[in-house]
């Protein structure tokens, strides 16, 4: 499994700032937040940006996230495929082999809903191998519905697409109704992506993303997760995603240090030796 650290834990930060901070810290990968990557790029040139990256020897590893495009309709629908599709764009250009997409139950839906939203899981999988995108679903756990593992897998298989998976967000999968078993529905194929942070003190009926702390800082129970993935095979990115505002005040140089040094002991990733 090789490590990568979430723009959204260094959320004040610009793009730059991330791939500077990030490789200074020894973190090679990246996930992108894409808002961040589209206000860097009204400054400065793809390559530029292909050059930034590569004299930092920093690979982006997946991008957050595309929401939008299971169940709108009309022209909602036609302005979130239009960004969709140039952030595939963007995908391609910058190598980015893995886009994250937000299941977008929000509300109350009937079988037609969920007919509409299998049609459009596929249509966008379609779209995105075009690109040489693979998609990763997120389940998140209050949406009313796709809020656990085993749903999220479920409209994968349904979607029967080959280049779609579901991302594992260990709050997500802490704090919803995902059960351990879930776990044992996995097959390697179909992880595309893999997001860790744990939490601490906090009913888990009450706990937001602001709640989330570094892995091993919390209660959740991490290792019995990484074996289960380690069993797999899967030798994709883990991902450190920390949505917490304390973390945001900080100074995001330090931040990126000590959060991979919390991920690097999680996955029992040997320290690098000093130079």
């Amino acid at each position: 499994m090789k490590p990568c650290i979430s723009e959204a834990t260094t959320m004040p930060s610009s793009f730059a700032d991330d791939v500077a901070n990030y490789a200074d810290a020894g973190c090679q990968a990246m996930e992108v937040w894409l808002t961040k990557l589209e206000n860097h790029l009204e400054t400065a040139s793809l390559s530029d940006t292909r050059k930034l990256l590569d004299d930092r020897g920093m690979t982006l590893a997946a991008a957050a996230y595309q929401g939008g495009l299971l169940l709108s309709q009309g022209e909602q629908r036609k302005v979130h495929y239009d960004h969709f599709r140039k952030r595939l764009d963007l995908c391609q250009q910058l190598g980015i082999k893995t886009l994250l997409v937000v299941a977008d139950f929000t509300a109350q839906i009937d079988s037609t809903d969920l007919d509409r939203a299998q049609v459009s899981l596929r249509q966008a999988a379609q779209w995105a191998a075009g690109f040489g995108v693979t998609l990763a679903l997120e389940f998140r756990a209050r949406s009313t519905f796709c809020a656990s593992l085993d749903t999220a897998l479920a409209l994968v298989h349904q979607c029967g697409e080959p280049n779609v998976g579901v991302n594992l967000d260990v709050f997500h999968y802490y704090t919803g109704p995902s059960k351990f078993e879930d776990l044992g529905l996995l097959t390697v194929d179909r992880l595309a992506h893999v997001q860790l942070s744990d939490l601490s003190g906090i009913a888990r009926e009450l706990a937001t993303d602001s709640d989330r702390v570094l892995p091993g800082d919390g209660d959740f129970q991490l290792a019995p997760i990484l074996d289960v993935l380690t069993r797999l095979g899967y030798q994709g990115y883990v991902s450190l995603e920390l949505l917490n505002p304390t973390l945001w005040r900080a100074n995001s140089k330090q931040v990126a240090e000590i959060a991979y040094t919390s991920l690097r002991k999680i996955l029992g990733e040997p320290r690098p030796l000093a130079v």
